[in-house]
């Protein structure tokens, strides 16, 4: 007698006897990206603000000028202008590769940070090593921000403003600690002491960051096809110009205080031992905020949202320029304020452009070398125009200053981010009421001004085109 034939197992059978699809063990760690986005965003942050923060007083330490180093980060931001593009076409040319071009991107960027922090190089030697950091940043940030915005390829405003509260929060949390490491290994030593140190924790953490969210880089589902390269018309098309434009001006305020952080609370406030909790306070401020900003705009619309923070921002800034020396309590006042604002102007403002380029249908990696552009040039601008300024106002770090040179550094603080501010909030009061889709039709308050149709299930698609069990990418 022969056997009979053997059940099928419960995993490929059904209640009702049709067949399922075979089960498939998750071996991708992180699939949904909540670990993956906040580290990667910490890892490539550290590379960011933070070397502003530092490099003005760095390069002092090594005998450069600010008008020297004004002058070489515009250099290098003119390169950038070049080779950000290309990286950007690289990343939507070999999507499948975006885990190898990471990793490249991350081991430049560590390696840059080594050759500049721990080698204590001359100018020339600055120059090179910064080109290689702005290059591994430029590559990683524009791979991260255009693989978040594929996994969310077809999802809901609330979903892009989720992501960008975890990715701002993780961003915030590695320029805090990129901001403080320096002074905590330096333990009371002279400046420069606490930068070799800190090079070598950047590239260590580049190494753990790659490792931890090596599974982020693959796409759910079927492999993306190669996009056709986009036109640059297209990505300014529908709005996306005037987003770019709004985050250049933006940018440009907060740039100017991170620029001239140091040298404001050491010189004009007097309080350089407390440059540490200040720092602390704004970016936890910030960080804590993010997804709070987030869920906000989601309910009563990015636009008044992100007025309103900008209006916070303008009066922090508006405020310092007045503060007299020793007003601690005041500008920490002044740090949380400040900060609470960043927090929304760094989750709207990305997730405003990461929406439109869903809503267009344009490949991610070309549109995020275009803003990972701007906010580079941004940082860039600020340095080249303040540095070279206070240099001529007769201003000397940690040196003997009069009272028209701190002055000047108290105007550069405090008015001039004001001066660039209100251009901004008013590009900002001309926005459509649904900036993401460059539609001025409004939609519904509770997903952010999109229509709520559209922000369920995103783009339309054609009627039985796709396959019943297909599984759209989560958040």
């Amino acid at each position: 007698m022969t056997a009979p034939p053997p059940a099928a197992p419960p995993s490929l059978a059904s209640s009702r006897g049709r067949p399922r699809a075979p089960f498939r063990p998750r071996t991708r760690p992180d699939p949904e990206g909540s670990i993956a986005v906040p580290v990667l965003a910490a890892c490539l942050a550290a590379a960011g603000v933070p070397l502003y923060i530092h490099l003005p007083a760095y390069a002092a330490a090594l005998g450069i000028g600010m008008g020297t180093l004004g002058g070489l980060l515009l250099a290098l931001r003119l390169f950038d202008l070049l080779q950000d593009p290309l990286l950007g076409r690289i990343a939507d040319r070999w999507p499948e590769r975006r885990g190898t071009l990471a990793a490249a991107a991350l081991a430049g960027m560590g390696l840059g940070m080594v050759a500049l922090f721990t080698l204590r190089p001359g100018p020339v030697g600055l120059a090179l090593a910064l080109a290689l950091v702005f290059t591994g940043f430029s590559l990683g940030s524009i791979l991260f921000y255009g693989q978040a915005a594929e996994r969310l390829r077809g999802a809901g405003a609330g979903a892009h403003l989720s992501l960008a509260g975890r990715r701002e929060t993780g961003a915030l949390a590695g320029i805090l600690l990129a901001a403080l490491l320096p002074g905590l290994l330096a333990r009371g030593a002279p400046a420069p002491a606490g930068y070799g140190g800190f090079g070598l924790l950047v590239a260590g953490g580049a190494a753990l960051a790659l490792w931890l969210a090596r599974g982020f880089w693959t796409l759910p589902g079927p492999a993306p096809r190669r996009p056709d390269p986009p036109r640059w018309r297209a990505i300014l098309a529908g709005g996306g110009g005037a987003l770019l434009g709004l985050a250049l001006l933006n940018a440009l305020p907060v740039a100017v205080t991170s620029t001239l952080f140091l040298f404001y609370v050491g010189d004009r406030l007097g309080l350089p031992g407390l440059a540490g909790p200040f720092l602390v306070l704004f970016f936890a401020a910030a960080g804590l905020s993010a997804r709070a900003w987030a869920r906000l705009a989601a309910r009563a619309g990015a636009k008044p949202v992100l007025l309103g923070a900008m209006a916070l921002a303008l009066a922090s800034f508006a405020w310092s320029a007045a503060l007299p020396p020793g007003a601690a309590l005041r500008f920490a006042l002044i740090c949380a304020a400040s900060g609470l604002a960043l927090g929304a102007e760094m989750v709207i403002l990305p997730a405003l452009f990461s929406r439109h380029l869903a809503r267009r249908g344009l490949p991610a990696g070309a549109a995020f070398g275009a803003w990972n552009l701007v906010a580079k040039s941004a940082l860039a601008l600020a340095a080249a125009i303040a540095l070279p300024m206070l240099e001529r106002a007769g201003y000397r770090p940690g040196g003997p200053n009069d009272a028209a040179a701190l002055a000047a550094l108290g105007l550069a603080y405090g008015a001039l981010p004001c001066a660039l501010k209100l251009p901004a909030m008013v590009m900002v009061a001309r926005l459509p009421a649904d900036p993401g889709t460059g539609s001025a039709s409004g939609g519904d308050p509770g997903t952010g001004g999109v229509p709520r149709a559209a922000a369920a299930t995103g783009p339309q698609p054609q009627p039985q085109t796709q396959p019943k069990n297909r599984t759209e990418p989560r958040p």
